[in-house]
């Protein structure tokens, strides 16, 4: 019998039975789409809290006659994630003028240092640039990609100070003149595609009768991990002309015995 023959009692009663039936299986339903609604909150959320979680880079270089040191430290969350790179040893070996490194990296205050010996050959070096020619090539409109990048990081410390001498008053005076100029350009640089914050203490000493080769760099920028997404984003986005031909391989592309004296 069709409930449109049914009599009005039994109509009333289906209609009273029907929807609670329907109810019970929607509870179920319900109860899913709750749980797929706060897993998806909480995958929203943790992308939100990663996209404008704030990353402060200090750049600390100082070179002096034959001993370099370079220093690089990440934070983030007022401090409670922190990475630090540290080269303390930065040496040209003259037979095979390539460039000797010895880095150190950690993680916090505590955490395990790991240290590795690098070698890089000119070659080696020549090909980075090569491959980043390479990859600005495949990419349309890459110089607007990075001064928007550029155009969020905010410098909040810069100090340049050198100390210059060659032994003779005339060369160094063509030298200074040429560090003042190097400084001012950088400076000009970063002022106008960055968000420069503080006030540059830039400092060139001359020595006209010693030999002085002396360079004290400290740095502090800011940006959020959001804009460095977005960069990369874009960069996939405006990717074209098929696969780049690199002339350096990354670490996975390396065979395990390669891999084992690259690490």
């Amino acid at each position: 019998m069709k409930i449109e023959d049914k009599p009005a009692g039994l109509k009333l009663a289906g209609l009273f039975f029907l929807p609670r039936e329907i109810m019970i299986v929607d509870g179920k339903g319900v109860s899913i789409l709750i749980w797929i609604g706060i897993l998806a909150g909480i995958v929203l959320l943790l992308f939100l809290l990663i996209f404008f979680t704030k990353i402060t880079v200090h750049f600390y270089y100082h070179h002096q006659q034959d001993d370099d040191e370079m220093i690089i430290r990440l934070s983030a969350w007022f401090g409670l994630i922190r990475y630090t790179i540290d080269v303390p040893l930065i040496k040209v070996d003259k037979e095979t003028a390539s460039i000797q490194v010895k880095e150190e990296t950690h993680m916090g205050t505590g955490g395990k240092t790991k240290e590795k010996d690098k070698k890089y050959s000119p070659e080696e070096i020549f090909n980075s640039f090569r491959d980043t020619y390479e990859m600005v090539r495949h990419v349309v409109g890459m110089h607007k990609i990075v001064r928007r990048f550029l155009a969020k990081i905010e410098i909040k410390e810069l100090e340049w100070h050198s100390n210059i001498g060659l032994g003779d008053a005339a060369h160094t005076g063509m030298v200074v003149g040429a560090g003042w100029t190097l400084k001012g350009g950088i400076v000009g640089f970063m002022s106008h595609y960055t968000r420069l914050q503080a006030q540059p203490v830039l400092t060139i000493t001359p020595y006209f009768q010693m030999m002085v080769s002396q360079t004290l760099i400290k740095c502090m920028i800011r940006f959020q991990i959001g804009y460095a997404i977005l960069a990369g984003i874009r960069t996939v986005k405006y990717w074209k002309g098929g696969r780049p031909k690199f002339k350096t391989r990354p670490l996975s592309m390396l065979s395990k015995e390669d891999r084992k004296e690259s690490m």
